[in-house]
């Protein structure tokens, strides 16, 4: 499954630089999966109330859960649409500009 103990290993570190070496990358590779899954659960308990889930059934509770994450993800694609739109524009416009200046 892939689970494993972050964290350094306790103890001296071993001899073998190489050893060494390759234990400090899969820590740091560790550190930034997790940096980035611990900030979208932050931001969805800053922007979008999952730190405020007062709802007393394990059901309704869930429902209140996932409807954020849903809300969450879809932000997440009409944010990512109205980029593409706009530069798809900005593009067009300055192909425009371009074809008759040049």
């Amino acid at each position: 499954r892939g689970i494993h103990l972050n964290g350094p290993p306790l103890g001296r570190p071993p001899k073998d630089r190489t050893i060494y070496d390759k234990q400090l990358r899969l820590e740091r590779e560790d550190s930034r999966e997790r940096n980035a899954i611990e900030g979208k659960f932050g931001e969805g308990k800053r922007r979008y109330s999952l730190g405020l889930v007062k709802t007393r059934l394990q059901e309704t509770s869930e429902t209140q859960i996932h409807l954020a994450f849903l809300v969450m993800n879809l932000q997440k694609i009409l944010r990512d649409l109205f980029i593409f739109i706009f530069s798809m524009r900005f593009y067009a416009k300055r192909r425009k500009i371009l074809a008759v200046t040049g």
